[in-house]
């Protein structure tokens, strides 16, 4: 049976008010009360301003980007639509536990302007929200997912633009600069850019990284500009200046993405192993030239 995550949201923000508005009313009692036994009341009142209670309202910006977490937490194998808590966090996997939404195979999941890849987060995301909520809602779930977020385009568009470039920083925002989903980043041009879970990271990844995704995508960046070199040839006016900017863009990114293979190149020969049990500052200084950095 199909849901909608709209109504969700209101029954979490019906119940995240009901609990606050409960929690002020008992601090305002007990607040009266010992007004009252130590004879204050000339001296203070029992009224708590909203910004004192200890628990919070619901906040749909919030939520929506907790829950877009989670389904990244699903891709992983993290956390499992089949279990409760933690599923995996290092040692023995158990394929046992992952039936509903299926982790992802490699732990390389990358994150594109475009949808190069069948694996792409977006396309990932898109099948999680699909699967937990129903396929009869889905386009209706994702334009409520991209309102919630703001930007511009289509609800996939916006979702894409999350994840290119706000998904890494909220990330390390929650985990405290020590982020347990490293995102390799070739720049700001965008030219490549993946995410690994630090708990499923084996020596052999960046190798598997460099050839199944950076060389792919260096060859899908020579195609498409071997079709707007062609493109070009035929086009005059404003669909010209159009195919030059594309161009200009695809050849940034392919730059970027040249100069970045050689650096995951030189890492992938090392063959690195990483001991979780040194810490998330540490097994990340061992690859910063191909991380993104941590703000």
């Amino acid at each position: 049976m199909s849901q909608l995550i709209s109504d969700k949201y209101k029954a979490w923000e019906a119940e995240c008010d009901a609990r606050f508005n409960q929690l002020k009313a008992n601090e305002e009692e007990l607040n009266r009360i010992f007004i009252e036994i130590y004879g204050l009341q000339n001296e203070l009142t029992p009224e708590v301003e909203d910004k004192d209670v200890t628990v919070r309202r619901a906040d749909l910006g919030r939520e929506i980007r907790s829950l877009i977490s989670y389904a990244v937490g699903c891709m992983f194998g993290r956390y499992s639509l089949d279990a409760e808590g933690l599923a995996y966090a290092g040692g023995d996997w158990d394929d046992s536990k992952y039936r509903t939404f299926l982790p992802d195979q490699d732990n390389i999941i990358p994150i594109c302007d475009d949808e190069y890849f069948d694996d792409d987060i977006v396309g990932k995301f898109v099948r999680f929200v699909e699967t937990v909520y129903g396929q009869d809602t889905l386009e209706e779930n994702l334009q409520f997912i991209a309102d919630a977020l703001g930007g511009k385009g289509t609800p996939r568009e916006v979702i894409r633009s999350y994840f290119l470039n706000d998904f890494y920083a909220d990330h390390c925002k929650i985990y405290q600069k020590r982020p347990i989903y490293w995102l390799f980043d070739s720049g700001k041009k965008n030219g490549f850019k993946a995410l690994i879970y630090m708990h499923r990271y084996q020596s052999d990844l960046l190798a598997r990284m460099r050839t199944d995704y950076v060389h792919e995508q260096q060859e899908r960046y020579r195609t498409q500009l071997a079709h707007l070199s062609d493109a070009l040839e035929q086009a005059s006016g404003s669909e010209r200046v159009k195919l030059a900017k594309q161009q200009k863009e695809l050849q940034e990114q392919a730059l970027e993405i040249q100069k970045y293979e050689e650096k995951i190149h030189h890492l992938a020969d090392q063959n690195i192993s990483i001991d979780l049990d040194d810490g998330v500052k540490h097994n990340y200084e061992l690859f910063s030239d191909v991380l993104a950095k941590v703000k």
